[in-house]
């Protein structure tokens, strides 16, 4: 697709048509780079994105038993407080 760019107060922009931010799943903020020569506009999301999620399948499978056994501390056995 081929579109122009144009003068927005002291700014340049271009217009970016609904169907393809749909499709592109863009909406509201998002992040602009530069990579080889191109301007790539992707969509902020955070760090954390989808663990929630990931951390229900683990529990549904039981996939999210601990590791290693608690080890109890000093803190734990004599600071703590309830």
């Amino acid at each position: 697709m081929k579109t122009k760019i144009v003068q927005i107060g002291n700014s340049h922009g271009i217009r970016l048509p609904k169907p393809l931010l749909d499709q592109a799943g863009l909406d509201g903020e998002v992040e602009l780079d530069v990579r080889d020569g191109e301007i790539v506009i992707r969509r902020i999301t955070s760090p954390r994105h989808g663990w929630a999620k990931a951390a229900q399948n683990m529990a549904t499978h039981g996939d999210d038993a601990m590791l290693d056994p608690p080890v109890p501390t000093h803190f734990d056995e004599e600071e703590w407080e309830w």
